[in-house]
């Protein structure tokens, strides 16, 4: 089961970086109005609970979504058949968030932006974004966001790159704990720089019509 708290900061930062509406707590979990033609609501539950399978059942809608921190076999059977799951996801968290020495690969320059939601870009000579994130404080925790290296330009250490600068940030504003959602490719990458499996996220979604 994943501390309520942890996860209410997650998905606050979450929000913050995404800027929709912030999240409103319901039985046992929270729920954001997201407002997106293809995500209306996101629910998000710290552990599978009574209110869980509740849940589910009464919504029809597409393009709702349900996290939860469990397994997805174990979401799987507590769903209707018109929930779909997704690729699983992983909770991560840091303790320490102090910058690792990381040197940019030639060609590539970092730009940062400062502010409730703060960037850092690395371009390539001519201006074009090769890889990019994000991190929002919230409290005590630095909360990271859509950490993603483009394609063409992987495997060049541009992801550290970016995380080694988004962390400094969190650093100077006195926050050295982290939490992030990862794909299993990104857990790799995390892994490497210090952090550490808090828990399977699995998202199930309502599909709509394409």
């Amino acid at each position: 089961m994943a501390d309520y708290t942890i996860v209410k900061k997650s998905i606050t930062g979450w929000s913050i970086a995404r800027e929709v509406a912030l999240p409103f707590e319901i039985d046992e979990g929270f729920c954001v109005n997201v407002g997106w033609p293809k995500q209306v609501k996101r629910y998000v539950f710290p552990s599978v609970t009574p209110e869980f399978p509740r849940l589910a059942n009464t919504i029809q809608e597409p393009w709702h979504f349900l996290k939860v921190c469990a397994e997805p076999e174990v979401v799987a059977g507590l769903l209707p058949p018109r929930w779909v799951i997704q690729p699983i996801g992983y909770m991560m968290t840091c303790d320490d968030t102090t910058p690792a020495k990381t040197l940019l690969a030639n060609g590539y320059n970092l730009q940062v932006e400062h502010g409730t939601v703060s960037v850092a870009r690395i371009l390539t000579a001519d201006g074009v974004v090769a890889a990019i994130g994000r991190v929002v404080i919230v409290d005590d925790y630095a909360i990271y966001d859509r950490i993603e290296t483009h394609s063409n330009h992987r495997r060049k250490g541009l992801g550290s790159a970016v995380m080694a600068a988004l962390n400094e940030i969190a650093i100077n504003r006195g926050v050295n704990k982290g939490v992030l959602v990862a794909t299993e490719q990104g857990m790799s990458l995390y892994g490497k720089l210090g952090w550490a499996l808090y828990s399977v996220y699995t998202t199930a979604v309502i599909p709509g019509n394409e």
